[in-house]
């Protein structure tokens, strides 16, 4: 009987210890460093891209965060993942956009990527569900096309839960991803269009079009806004929030029939920090408000 309790013993012990690794295998960060190149801006930038059409990606657009030459995005998309993302919840299209960052410190270029399942979870919610192993594929031919540039892909910025992804919120009361900001109205799809192309051509608010994704046929528009200002734009907050993060730029309007919204900042900026303690988030605390404003002048709001 001692021997029957002791092995009873032993199975429970066991399995708790793997339900504990797997929980720490379900576990996502938001970010996965591929790999340290020689410092060559251009150069680095230029390979990514390569790497990234040859694996079926477009690529979007890009440029410097900050107007730094030290910061680089390159923003990249596939037609299988719009697909999945324009069928699926409300402003569901921002997850079909995904990006690779550069930062060049200490005489290497460390090139990171934007973890896809993390924004996938995070972005689509519940809806995922029924797309989870053609997502994993479009992450995994990422990181494939990656391996060409480094073979590290070491997560890090934090980490969450998938299930606690899908509903997010830094703490009680504040903004999930269901609780945009409305940033304008308008008489139609194609005047949203045009106010907004309008204003990013005009740099308003010292902002600057990276991309933009337009599916006429859905009547949904995705537009990826770099916020240049030195007082309030990501001079200001990628330094004290930390721009080894810069994959989450830039930041994005989308325009979804007449309407135009934002992810409200205080979600944003938490669920692509999420190591940041509130102490630290008090830092920024004009940062949403801020953004909230440029991204109202862009979208023509009087």
């Amino acid at each position: 009987m001692k021997k029957t309790l002791n092995y009873l013993a032993l199975l429970v012990i066991v399995f708790g210890m793997s339900l504990q690794s797997f929980a720490q295998e379900e576990e996502l960060s938001p970010y996965l460093k591929v790999g340290d190149l020689p410092v060559d801006m251009n150069g680095s930038t230029e390979k990514v891209k390569s790497a990234l059409e040859s694996a079926g990606f477009t690529v979007l657009g890009d440029y410097a965060p900050e107007g730094s030459a030290d910061l680089h995005i390159v923003a990249y998309t596939r037609k299988d993942l719009q697909d999945i993302c324009l069928t699926k919840r409300e402003r569901g299209a921002l997850a079909s956009v995904l990006k690779i960052g550069f930062v060049n410190k200490e005489g290497l270029i460390t090139v990171s990527m934007l973890n896809p399942m993390y924004i996938f979870y995070a972005y689509l919610g519940d809806d995922i569900d029924d797309h989870v192993k053609a997502l994993e594929k479009i992450a995994g031919d990422a990181k494939t096309a990656m391996s060409s540039v480094g073979d590290e892909f070491t997560p890090f910025g934090g980490s969450e839960e998938p299930d606690d992804l899908k509903d997010y919120h830094f703490m009680a009361f504040m903004p999930r991803f269901d609780d945009p900001v409305e940033l304008n109205e308008y008489g139609s799809f194609d005047e949203g269009l045009q106010v907004i192309r309008k204003n990013l051509a005009a740099k308003t608010g010292n902002t600057v079009k990276v991309y933009e994704l337009v599916f006429p046929e859905k009547k949904i528009a995705v537009f990826g806004i770099g916020l240049l200002d030195k007082e309030k734009g990501e001079a200001h907050f990628l330094p004290i929030i930390g721009e080894e993060n810069i994959a989450a730029m830039p930041y994005e309007i989308i325009l979804q029939n007449k309407e135009a919204t934002m992810l409200h900042g205080k979600y944003r900026f938490a669920i692509l920090w999420p190591e940041l303690s509130m102490s630290e988030f008090m830092k920024i605390m004009s940062t949403p408000g801020d953004v909230e404003d440029t991204m109202e002048a862009v979208a023509g709001k009087e």
